[in-house]
């Protein structure tokens, strides 16, 4: 039977198209002696990987507490956007008393090196979660993919780990490749009310004077980055998030303001409710509402542009 002419043109066509590839072949694929070319889709992708840009890796910070999980929902909610949320390979939070060292965690690659018996070195950890972060940024950018890792930096400026002890997590990332990052605030005192009230008081003495002094020094570690205010992100949903679009090279999709209540992802921990609105500050209790005239709490409000 006759192929119709429509499939006779598009044979044609992809005959010139193999044509054209053929001579893109490398120094040795000369003579009748070169291996028959692979599909012409094959082709194509190999060629794409080989002139197209690196894709960047993308990064958001955000102290918790701060509206980052709402923020992140939407960055989730982007066409295309895989989130990675609450990333910290070198997170000592999940070797405290109340986790079993035996937990039962498959998937987890890195974990068991943080709780081996035979400590292992930090650098050994920090290659292998840049080897993986490398690996799936280039692995979904070939599907057209984008990933943005949110950090959390909880567990590094919030604890009794000493900060200066390790790297940070937007540190590692820097090795990875073009690192597009930015940093998510909210008024220091909202955030350290909202601790108080979940009960994670994870470092000591804890006071908003200490809290501001780990916050100053989350912002000294990050002080590269462009800084979006929650508030202003509330008050303007669309701007806010067409900011983070730019900073992080992302498109921007205005309807996925609307579908951030049906993303879930861990690190929910605010008050209920999907709307995107500015909310009334909680009751400050008494014993946290002496400290507002401390030095570094009143230092933290005015480098954010906040009254104190």
């Amino acid at each position: 039977m006759t192929a119709p002419p429509s499939a006779r043109r598009l044979a044609a066509d992809l005959d010139d198209a193999l044509g054209l590839l053929a001579g893109y072949r490398g120094p040795g694929d000369h003579g009748d002696a070169a291996e028959p070319l692979p599909s012409l889709l094959a082709q194509c992708v190999a060629m794409c990987d080989g002139f197209a840009d690196p894709e960047s890796v993308r990064s958001i910070h955000h102290f918790a507490c701060t509206g980052g999980t709402l923020l992140s929902r939407c960055v989730a909610a982007l066409p295309n956007t895989v989130l990675m949320s609450e990333i910290d390979p070198l997170s000592r939070i999940k070797l405290g008393p109340k986790y079993s060292k035996t937990e039962f965690a498959p998937n987890d690659v890195l974990l068991p090196l943080l709780r081996a018996d035979h400590r292992v070195d930090q650098a050994v950890i920090v290659a292998a979660f840049q080897a993986a972060i490398a690996a799936t940024v280039a692995g979904l950018a070939r599907r057209g993919q984008r990933v943005v890792l949110r950090d959390h930096p909880h567990s590094q400026f919030c604890t009794d780990v000493d900060p200066a002890s390790r790297p940070a997590v937007q540190e590692m990332l820097a090795q990875c490749g073009m690192l597009r990052a930015l940093v998510t605030v909210r008024h220091p005192l909202d955030s350290f009310v909202s601790l108080d009230t979940l009960g994670w008081r994870h470092f000591l003495p804890f006071t908003l004077e200490n809290y501001s002094l780990r916050y100053l020094t989350f912002l000294a570690r990050h002080a590269s980055l462009p800084v979006l205010r929650y508030e202003d992100f509330v008050a303007d949903p669309q701007a806010g998030l067409a900011r983070i679009c730019d900073h992080l090279d992302l498109p921007f999709e205005p309807l996925s303001i609307d579908l951030n209540g049906a993303i879930q992802i861990s690190g929910d921990s605010g008050r209920s409710g999907n709307g995107i609105a500015p909310r009334p500050r909680r009751t400050v209790p008494p014993q946290i509402e002496a400290q507002r005239g401390d030095s570094r709490y009143t230092q933290l409000c005015a480098q954010l542009g906040y009254d104190p």
